[in-house]
């Protein structure tokens, strides 16, 4: 008995068992609820392969795309008084940033980043919906400043993608303030005569889009991406009338001439090197032979930026 108990019954259970899957090898699309294959939807940028829906990327995954080889400088951001009102809601707003923190493994919700895009040089910032909700606080603010005077600084163009749903509400007036701060930095690049290019990725809202994310010289949307400052509900309860259906889509924007372009994820990039190598009087990119790396590659900041 003690052969069959210590080595038969184990055998056979470890044959039949149910083997355990991890849970983040599949995800679930938003829109059409197809279940896609980590791999995949990460070779195709988060992009469902079914309905086409673009999905929230992080900063690092679209900077491994955007950049040659996956090769980028990081920017260094000056850091920020945390807590500075001692705001608490159901949790401790310390609480929230490290419980973001882990979750992302950023400092914040936005990446600032220089390197070369189709062999043209520029300075791009990112914004991490991921990490609450990708919201305008001090941080973010000192990070497109920082992105700014980088840009002026090596005289280059500024590439932005916002996702955010606002201003960030555990510090109060100081994120609103940044959206002043923030139009003097993209000012400072208007006066530099160097490019602003915005790209908007759903959703974004609030306060980004009443400062820096609506004062590029060029606009670019993700297919379906929510933009606008008020929600549909709360513009509707306000001026008692029934609005146009997507009206606060990237393509009735772009039919009502508040975008310039609504651009695929997988064109991104290609559109971007045409469009900052015209703004800065550069020819034409040629197609260059630079491998996507699997994982992107940083490098940390230079002496010189911090």
């Amino acid at each position: 008995m003690n052969w069959i108990s210590n080595y038969v019954r184990p055998t056979i259970n470890s044959l039949f068992s149910r083997r355990e899957v991890p849970e983040n090898l599949w995800k679930k699309c938003p829109e059409c609820g197809t279940m896609l294959f980590h791999r995949e939807l990460a070779d195709n940028l988060n992009v469902c392969s079914s309905c086409d829906h673009h999905m929230h990327i992080t900063p690092r995954d679209r900077f491994a795309d955007l950049f040659d080889g996956g090769i980028f400088t990081e920017v260094s951001v000056p850091e920020v008084i945390h807590d500075p009102l001692h705001f608490k809601d159901q949790k401790k707003y310390p609480e929230r940033l490290k419980a973001a923190q882990k979750k992302t493994g950023e400092k914040d919700a936005m990446l600032v980043a220089q390197g070369e895009m189709n062999r043209t040089p520029i300075v791009a910032a990112c914004q991490d919906f991921s990490f609450m909700g990708g919201s305008m606080g001090m941080y973010v603010g000192n990070a497109i400043i920082a992105a700014a005077e980088t840009a002026v600084k090596l005289e280059r163009p500024l590439i932005l993608f916002s996702a955010a749903g606002g201003a960030r509400m555990q510090e109060g007036i100081l994120s609103l303030m940044q959206m002043p701060r923030t139009t003097v930095a993209v000012e400072m690049l208007k006066e530099e005569g160097l490019p602003f290019i915005v790209v908007l990725t759903h959703p974004t809202t609030g306060g980004v889009t009443a400062s820096y994310a609506m004062l590029g010289d060029i606009h670019i949307g993700e297919p379906n991406a929510l933009i606008g400052f008020a929600g549909t509900r709360v513009i509707e309860q306000t001026i008692r009338e029934k609005l146009p259906e997507g009206f606060q889509r990237s393509e009735y924007l772009l039919d009502h001439g508040m975008l310039d372009r609504v651009t695929h994820r997988k064109n991104l990039k290609a559109e971007l090197t045409s469009i900052t190598r015209a703004l800065t009087g550069l020819p034409p990119a040629v197609a260059g032979d630079l491998p996507k790396p699997s994982k992107a590659k940083s490098e940390a900041p230079k002496a010189e930026e911090k």
